[in-house]
């Protein structure tokens, strides 16, 4: 059995070969990691199938490109590899990533560290921000970064990157706005979503904005540790000031306060059952 084969076989499988799910709340799918076999050391995340065969064969090509942008950059990533397999006559994306370390998630590792030692986390995470924004200057395609604690691991002092879904390259807003509605994996937003088409589209866009991919990272930390807020914030200001230029002047905008997430948005995940829970690699 090849290995396409054995993925194929083990995405058919129940939750007792496959492995419960890392997370049940993700906004585009339940990633797992197998207990045993040959994908024991991955995560799987498998997406909404489609039958527009040349729009899944372009997201391939862009999520191949968007792998090798955060190589380009120097965010790097875990081993990532994209495939579109032939389940049952439909063609599904599947993302199959070398798993991290069960206890280097940095959004739990948030919640449970003391101060001293989250502030360590967030400069790292505050360092992949800015390198990888000083690198998209040169880039001649529309791109975008999305580094929410929740996309973070901790590992040997350094904050690992590993979102690539979807991949925030080549498509144009409006493209974007339209996936985020096409491979969610809750029903219930591709039917209201359309009525709110203006909202959903709006989402992206502080994953396209340098000062607000700073502000939204410092917002969740304020929201998961609103006792430690000024101290984030002050954080943030500081990071700003020494390491986001030109935007730093911008960030700082967003700083005055601990930042909100739209209410729109906050109002989507409560109806969609993902409330305070993060969309991640594994623990994720």
């Amino acid at each position: 059995m090849t290995d396409l084969e054995a993925l194929k076989e083990l995405i058919r499988a129940d939750s007792q070969l496959r492995g419960q799910p890392i997370s049940k709340l993700g906004y585009f799918c339940a990633p797992f990691r197998p207990q045993a076999g040959p994908f024991q050391d991955k995560v799987i995340k498998v997406y909404r199938g489609l039958t527009d065969l040349a729009a899944l064969e372009r997201l391939k090509a862009c999520h191949d490109d968007y792998v090798s942008a955060m190589h380009a950059s120097g965010v790097g990533l875990p081993e990532t590899e994209f495939h579109l397999l032939d389940l049952d006559g439909r063609c599904i994306p599947v993302i199959v990533q070398q798993a991290l370390p069960d206890d280097s998630m940095m959004r739990p590792l948030m919640i449970a560290s003391s101060l001293a030692q989250t502030l360590e986390m967030m400069e790292a995470a505050g360092q992949v921000i800015t390198r990888f924004w000083h690198w998209a200057e040169d880039s001649d395609t529309r791109i975008g970064f999305h580094p929410s604690i929740r996309n973070f691991a901790y590992v040997d002092g350094r904050a690992v990157f590993f979102d690539t879904f979807p991949p925030l390259i080549h498509y144009s807003r409006d493209e974007m706005g339209k996936m985020l509605l096409t491979f969610s994996d809750k029903r219930l937003m591709r039917i209201i979503g359309p009525f709110l088409r203006a909202r959903v589209t709006g989402i992206q866009d502080e994953w396209y904005s340098p000062p607000e991919t700073l502000v939204g990272l410092v917002g969740s930390a304020c929201r998961l540790r609103p006792a430690d807020a000024n101290a984030y914030l002050e954080w943030g200001r500081e990071f700003a000031r020494r390491d986001m230029q030109p935007w730093a002047e911008e960030a700082l905008k967003g700083l005055q306060e601990p930042p909100r997430l739209p209410g729109y948005w906050t109002g989507f995940r409560k109806i969609l059952g993902l409330q305070g829970e993060p969309n991640i690699n594994q623990d994720k």
